[in-house]
Order: structure tokens, then sequence, then C-alpha cells
């Protein structure tokens, strides 16, 4: 069996975790830091979610899977896939991304883990390539910027 590979990033930001639930769930926000695209879903565990955005003046989605776990403002959990991608779109491609906010004080702890890159196509490559590119320490720092300055 092939050792689990998953990418974690985590960041204090400055703010209550009610406040980071809104910047990470609420389309106005995400826009801003997820290459201008903003969630579509019910946010019930089973239902699906499709990060959309513009392209060329048309509604694209770039990327899709189903909600796992949704417990605001401490757990949310999807799974991903570019359904434009090169990778069939089979259950063992699709990564989980979870989010996991713990107060600390006046601050949250935010954390993002995603994988398990060991089992999806390509993963190995995958996992070294985000890695490289720092997983997801850039959109953290983006996130943290967009919540701290909106108390």
């Amino acid at each position: 069996m092939k050792e689990p590979l998953y990418i974690k990033n985590e960041i204090v930001i400055e703010t209550d975790a009610d406040t980071v639930w809104d910047v990470l769930t609420e389309g106005d926000f995400t826009k801003q830091y997820m290459f201008g695209c903003e969630p579509k879903s019910e946010w019930e565990p089973g239902d699906s979610i499709e990060w959309v955005g513009n392209m060329d003046g048309k509604e694209v989605c770039f990327v899709k899977g189903q909600i796992v776990e949704f417990n605001p403002p401490q757990k949310l959990s999807y799974t991903t896939i570019d359904p434009n991608g090169d990778y069939e779109d089979v259950p063992e491609n699709y990564l989980t991304v979870t989010y996991l906010l713990e107060p600390q004080g006046k601050s949250t702890k935010f954390t993002v883990t995603q994988g398990d890159y060991s089992i999806a196509a390509e993963g190995k490559a995958r996992y070294e390539e985000t890695m490289e590119a720092g997983g997801w320490s850039s959109i953290l720092e983006q996130i943290k910027l967009l919540a701290e300055n909106l108390d």
C-alpha cells in the first residue's frame, strides 16, 4: 500500500471563526482569492459543489466535487476534480479538501489539507508540483488579508 500524500498548510488569522467562515464560503469573497471562482452548493453532505468562474463571458465550472462535511464555523470538507482536466472522472482521482477552523482567543487558526494524492492518477507528480508551488500558502495569505480587513 502506498503511503498517503497530503498537502497541509495553516495560518493564524486575527479575527473570529465566523468571519473566516464567511470568507471561505461566500462567493463575493472567494472570487477575490480563488482565481475569480465562487462555490455553488446547497452545503449539505452529499450535495454537489462546483467552483464556477467566468471565461470569455461564459460561466464555466473549473472544479467540481461533493460536500463531505459541513459544520459551520469549524469544518468544511469536500472532494474535488477538474472536470476539464486530463484525469478520468472516477472516485480515486478526486482529492479531498478539508478546512479546519480553531478559535485561539480573538484569532482563528485555519488549516487546509488536500489529498490523498497517492491514490489519484499521476498523484505523486501532482503532489510534488503542488508542494513546489507552496500548496495553499499563497491562497491562505490572501484569505488572511481579506478576513482581517473585514473588521
